[in-house]
């Protein structure tokens, strides 16, 4: 039997109510898990499992009200639940029409840490060959320009990109004079260690109302080891650059991201307490990723998934602890799954993105004028594999790039909704499709679903958060908070 089952498969005539399209999957020894088009979800018996598709179920049962109020079934010839499920979709997909949102503005691959997991292939700070330059700048904005999206954000990475902050400069104040006739949403990021940071570089972040991203590990030893910068100072000198930021921007303008490496895996609570002690409001537990610098040093090898996974539910167990004893602070990769299980918005994550991120949520230009699909697929680029690469600034115009074989095959041949496997897949409407990931560890962009890590982690952490929630109301209301956002 399929497990894909909708009106055509069901459509009996004296029935008393007809089924809208659902999937399903073992949840536990006990439950199955099913959802529908949107990932509204319910946990069933295998005896109300079976009551559901030969529609024997009880209609006054407060499981039949349930599946009606989450469009799993309808009356016959109903019409609501269709156009529900049609607006929830409609509302998740409608990024499509408005691509894209993210530009990434590789300045430099110049560096002044020699982080040993770097997704990235740096090079030392006096190699300015690694610098983009203004004219790949300007042709990079006409590109930005033509994106249909009424969002823009310009993302400014490395190497540490206050290596070359005249180019920000520059890319800025060319940015806010084109949008005076654009008339987008803009806003600006700059992803730094906060190491080089001046008071006339954050002076000008004030003016332009510039956000920083920065890298925080954990406590001192484990990020010095993380991180490590000649005279051993990393952490200190993110510190005091964290001050300065702060307190010339404001708290809110500063965001931190951590990486979890062998050293960290013992260390969980150390980390999310670190980052209460220095003010942050909640904290990314992000596992290594096998591209760039990280295969070369062979890094991203130190721990599989499954050890990771330890990591990180003893982690969000500790942040639910926090918030039962009055402490308010969120675990961000679990927001974004819990904002597709719990809402009709897409998380804008482009991990998580079905039709897959790349290129329509987010687009890489690189210091050399080398046009990329992602960030992850620069980092593959970096160490020989140019398979995301979809042409140069300089010499290839919008259409070509945005709508290049390269992209395109890799969008088409990893959609989840037509994918072997995926289709069929409970978990489908939380997940992505991530062809990059599959490519970089299959050479596939779909990738053999059994052995995908992928997968695996996040299949593991779906089941994970859903169980939680059932199993307690007081963590099902933070979820619920966290998803809202």
């Amino acid at each position: 039997m399929s497990k894909f089952k909708g009106i055509e498969s069901y459509s009996a005539k004296d029935s008393s109510y007809e089924l809208l399209p659902f999937k399903f999957d073992r949840f536990n020894d006990e439950r199955y898990i099913i959802t529908n088009l949107v990932g509204e979800y319910l946990l069933i018996e295998h005896d109300d499992l079976e009551d559901l598709v030969h529609r024997k179920l009880d209609v006054t049962s407060s499981l039949y009200s349930q599946l009606r109020s989450k469009h799993f079934i309808r009356l016959p010839k109903e019409k609501s639940p269709i156009e529900l499920l049609a607006l929830k979709l409609r509302t998740k997909l409608s990024r499509l029409s408005q691509f894209t949102n993210l530009h990434i503005f590789v300045v430099t691959l110049r560096c002044d840490h020699s982080c040993p997991y770097c997704q990235v292939s740096r090079q030392s700070e006096d190699k300015s060959s690694f610098d983009m330059t203004k004219e790949m700048a300007d042709r990079s904005l006409d590109f930005v320009f033509k994106s249909p999206s009424p969002a823009i954000k310009i993302e400014f990475q490395g190497g540490e990109p206050l290596l070359n902050f005249e180019l920000i400069k520059y890319i800025v104040e060319s940015a806010e004079v084109r949008n005076q006739i654009a008339n987008r949403d803009l806003a600006f990021v700059i992803a730094t260690t906060l190491s080089l940071i001046t008071d006339e570089m954050l002076d000008f972040c004030k003016l332009h109302k510039i956000q920083l991203s920065t890298s925080l590990d954990g406590p001192e030893v484990l990020h010095n080891s993380n991180r490590p910068r000649p005279n051993k100072d990393s952490y200190q000198r993110f510190l005091s650059g964290l001050e300065q930021a702060r307190n010339r921007l404001g708290y809110d303008q500063v965001s931190a991201l951590m990486t979890t490496t062998e050293s960290s895996l013992d260390k969980v609570k150390d980390i999310i307490d670190e980052y209460l002690k220095l003010g942050f409001k909640g904290i990314f537990l992000r596992p290594l990723s096998p591209y760039g610098f990280a295969i070369k040093t062979k890094k991203f090898m130190a721990y599989n998934t499954e050890r990771w996974l330890q990591f990180y539910k003893a982690g969000l167990d500790y942040i639910i602890e926090l918030n039962r004893n009055g402490v308010e602070f969120s675990e961000y990769y679990s927001s974004l799954i819990l904002k597709k299980i719990l809402t009709a918005q897409e998380s804008g994550y482009v991990d998580l993105m079905n039709p897959a991120g790349i290129g329509i949520a987010a687009i890489v230009f690189n210091y050399d004028g080398k046009v990329y699909a992602s960030d992850e697929s620069r980092m593959l680029a970096e160490m020989g594999d140019k398979t995301f690469e979809l042409g140069n600034i300089l010499s290839d115009s919008y259409e070509d790039i945005i709508l290049s074989d390269k992209l395109l095959d890799a969008i088409e041949e990893s959609f989840t909704l037509s994918a072997p496997m995926c289709s069929e897949c409970a978990f489908e409407p939380y997940c992505g499709s991530e062809p990059v990931y599959h490519h970089a560890i299959h050479k596939d962009f779909l990738g053999r679903k059994p052995e995908s890590e992928f997968c695996k982690k996040n299949m593991s952490i779906f089941k994970h958060l859903i169980t939680l929630m059932e199993n307690d109301s007081d963590t099902k209301k933070l979820f619920l908070g966290w998803a809202n956002r």
